[in-house]
């Protein structure tokens, strides 16, 4: 996938104008790019769109219009956008109260390092964490967002184009939690990453 380029964001004034439809749409496409891995994590696959999105709301939410800050939230952001061999997602660790995020996210240091995804006959790939920043405080906690990539073998990729199914999971000694078949709308948006 193409970096995104200034030329592919709207100004601010525009942007106003388009966010209702352009978030319906980016809604949409976001359905076919999560997933669920038990009931307290969650996988959002980037990819173009949902980063243009994002690059949008920060421009929008921060009242940047100067060149140098739009080319800032560009570089940050085109690091999250697959290059073809790999997938990016963002992994969300979710509990609804707070004192009970707090003990799953001390028990849970490294769990980001745990992530894996393996297609039919190839081997398990482990996402790697992390990669702009440490997201861990020492021994005391794992954070509720991190940011993976998954690279992949070309055999993995020619499983994954032949119709292979695909199992995601997490084996941390303090969270497991498997899908050990994507659904298809899942699958088939993340093969199209390989393009």
């Amino acid at each position: 996938m193409k970096p995104l380029q200034r030329a592919d964001l709207w100004s601010l004034e525009e942007y106003a104008e388009r966010r209702p439809e352009f978030r319906e749409q980016v809604m949409a496409h976001k359905r076919n790019r999560r997933l669920a891995l038990g009931p307290n994590m969650m996988l959002l696959f980037e990819d173009r769109l949902t980063m243009q999105y994002q690059v949008q709301e920060m421009l929008r939410a921060e009242r940047i219009f100067e060149a140098a800050g739009i080319q800032e939230e560009l570089d940050a952001y085109n690091a999250l956008i697959p290059d073809g061999r790999n997938w990016k997602a963002t992994l969300q660790i979710e509990y609804p109260a707070v004192a009970e995020r707090q003990t799953a996210l001390q028990r849970m240091i490294g769990v980001e390092d745990h992530v894996w995804a393996c297609f039919d006959g190839t081997t398990r790939v482990v996402a790697i964490a992390d990669e702009d920043m440490d997201r861990e405080r020492g021994d005391e906690k794992t954070s509720a967002v991190h940011f993976l990539r998954f690279e992949f073998p070309d055999d993995a990729v020619s499983a994954a184009k032949a119709g292979a199914k695909l199992a995601i999971g997490v084996d941390h000694d303090a969270y497991r939690a498997e899908v050990d078949a994507v659904p298809e709308p899942v699958r088939a948006a993340l093969v199209a990453d390989f393009d």
